[in-house]
């Protein structure tokens, strides 16, 4: 006799809700590497989805007691749960970004100034300008309105009469670009 995955998966979450380390375990080996690559769909970073991953199971570890099998199945609640966490850290990291681009736009004249902090950021200034300028017309227009003029998604689909989904892409392809461009530079 074959067990269904649906009820092994259940079965193990009722194992897990009694704190059940193999069970745990088992849940992990079965989605970890399935909700990595959806993670890192979205991230682009091995890095990042590694952290979402631990992060939902973790939150399995801790509220598997309270899940509800006649409501949803356990994979669609895996599912459910990854996609929770993986927003929030998208939001962290494109906050992070955002940060890191204003930072670079402020002006350089204090009076309190080290001139070798003042070359590092007018050099960070100017690599931030080359990676904006390597980006599409279209990424660099959404990042601009989302991080320069502090627009959401929403306006700036509205004002671009583009679909949300289209404005979102953008972004997340721009950010992932200048990412990349900018995690290779290294001060002299």
């Amino acid at each position: 006799m074959t067990i269904e995955p649906a009820s092994d998966d259940l079965s193990l979450l009722k194992r897990i809700a009694q704190q059940d380390q193999t069970a745990m375990a088992a849940l992990y080996d079965r989605y970890a590497s399935t909700l990595y690559a959806v993670v890192f769909k979205t991230l682009g970073s091995a890095q990042e989805s590694e952290e979402v991953v631990l992060d939902v199971f973790a939150q399995v570890w801790r509220t598997a007691v309270r899940f509800d099998a006649s409501k949803t199945q356990v994979d669609t609640w895996l599912f459910i749960i990854t996609r929770s966490h993986t927003l929030a850290r998208l939001r962290t990291v494109q906050q992070t970004e955002k940060t890191s681009i204003v930072a670079a736009e402020l002006p350089v004249n204090r009076s309190d100034h080290d001139p070798i902090e003042d070359a590092l950021i007018s050099e960070r200034r100017d690599q931030i300008q080359i990676a904006l300028a390597q980006l599409s017309a279209e990424q660099r227009q959404v990042i601009e309105l989302a991080h320069y003029k502090g627009l959401s998604h929403s306006e700036i689909a509205a004002q671009l009469k583009l679909p949300l989904g289209t404005v979102k892409t953008r972004i997340r392809l721009g950010l992932h670009r200048l990412r990349s461009t900018l995690s290779t530079w290294k001060p002299d």
